[in-house]
């Protein structure tokens, strides 16, 4: 029988070759091996959109998150990491081992029958997105990605594969994303105002997204993140100017707040802070960036848009306030849409006397009808 290092061919007389490591799960075999980027899209197959949910062994593809997967590939030669991708193997399968006993037993190569049905259990966008890849650098088809082959044991196994791989499969909290993301620039400024910046030093929740109860952090990485985007978006400035200004607005922020240096000097807790008033929220520390952009987008210079800021004293950020029932809460509780955001952008305007964009007047006109 002829045989091929994993090259397409139509005869079923023909194999694939795969070097593999044999394993066991759940009392059944599986192999471990790896497949040039080249022959993914040629070999891997996932199901068609149009089959219903039921006869299908995967969700449908969401092309939505191709583009940026693919950048990530393109973008990123020297350092870009894709996890092993799972399939299950419809056809003759058969693994030759280097020796009958002894380690040697668990390596050797698998060979599959060229007929068979390759399908994704897990990795199908991954898969997607190296096909584009490669039409924009066909080099990538070279480098390799790891493959663990299963038998395909009918379509109920297929989906319950697909089921498990998934069920206990958690996102990583942003703020530990931010921490560990060294492409982001914005990532690198917000990590530096988090660890360096007197008013955020000490008082910044670098791993998870949310603070527990009795927390002595003010804010988290992720909302400090998102506010200091929205703050510098647009700004044709180097990544230097950014941290400066950055660090200069939550500085003169800082300034209108008497309670975030309570809790420095330690005469207010964290916690009851976070209870009692809104402004180290995310929604506030979002509204905050927004409303700091329109300042900098007409002078980046401190002395033009600090005086502004003052007008802040004015605003009550205290949870009692029954002005932010609707905007910044809804039903007591803090609401992070972006409905809410808008609303709190637009409070915080009405205070320093700032004028709203087209969108946001809309919103703020349905608002003072009920109709929101």
């Amino acid at each position: 029988m002829a045989s091929q290092s994993a090259e397409p061919a139509t005869s079923a007389g023909f194999e694939y070759v795969f070097p593999a490591i044999r394993g066991i799960q759940a009392g059944r075999e599986f192999y471990v091996s790896m497949c040039p980027l080249r022959l993914i899209p040629k070999i891997f197959l996932f199901d068609e959109d149009e089959l219903a949910p039921e006869v299908r062994a995967q969700r449908i593809l969401n092309k939505g998150r191709l583009p940026a997967l693919t950048r990530y590939i393109v973008d990123n030669p020297d350092d870009y990491v894709f996890s092993a991708l799972t399939a299950s193997v419809d056809g003759d399968i058969r693994f030759e081992s280097i020796t009958d006993s002894g380690v040697g037993m668990r390596a050797g190569q698998v060979r599959i029958s060229m007929a068979a049905r390759f399908v994704i259990n897990d990795g199908q966008h991954r898969r997607a997105a190296i096909e584009q890849a490669l039409k924009e650098n066909p080099d990538l088809g070279e480098e390799t990605i790891a493959v663990v082959f299963f038998h395909d044991a009918g379509l109920a196994r297929c989906q319950q594969m697909f089921a498990d791989l998934n069920r206990h499969a958690v996102r990583p909290p942003r703020s530990i994303g931010v921490l560990y993301d060294h492409r982001d620039d914005l990532a690198a400024i917000v990590r530096l105002l988090a660890m360096r910046t007197p008013i955020f030093k000490g008082y910044v929740e670098m791993e998870n997204s949310t603070l527990a109860q009795r927390s002595r952090k003010l804010f988290t990485l992720s909302s400090l993140y998102y506010a200091t985007q929205s703050l510098l978006q647009g700004l044709e400035i180097t990544k230097d100017q950014s941290q400066e200004l950055a660090e200069a607005f939550w500085t003169a922020i800082d300034k209108q707040i008497p309670e975030w240096q309570q809790v420095r000097r330690r005469e207010l807790l964290a916690s009851d802070v976070r209870r009692d008033y809104l402004h180290s929220h995310g929604i506030a520390l979002h509204a905050l960036g927004r409303v700091g952009n329109s300042l900098l987008s007409t002078s980046l210079s401190p002395r033009s848009w600090t005086p502004t800021l003052k007008r802040l004293l004015t605003v009550d950020w205290s949870r009692t306030n029954t002005d932010w029932e609707g905007r910044a809460l809804v039903g007591g509780r803090v609401s992070k849409s972006h409905h809410n955001l808008t609303l709190t952008v637009n409070y915080l305007r009405q205070h320093m006397n700032l004028e709203m964009s087209t969108e946001e007047r809309r919103v703020e006109a349905a608002y003072q009808r009920g109709e929101s």
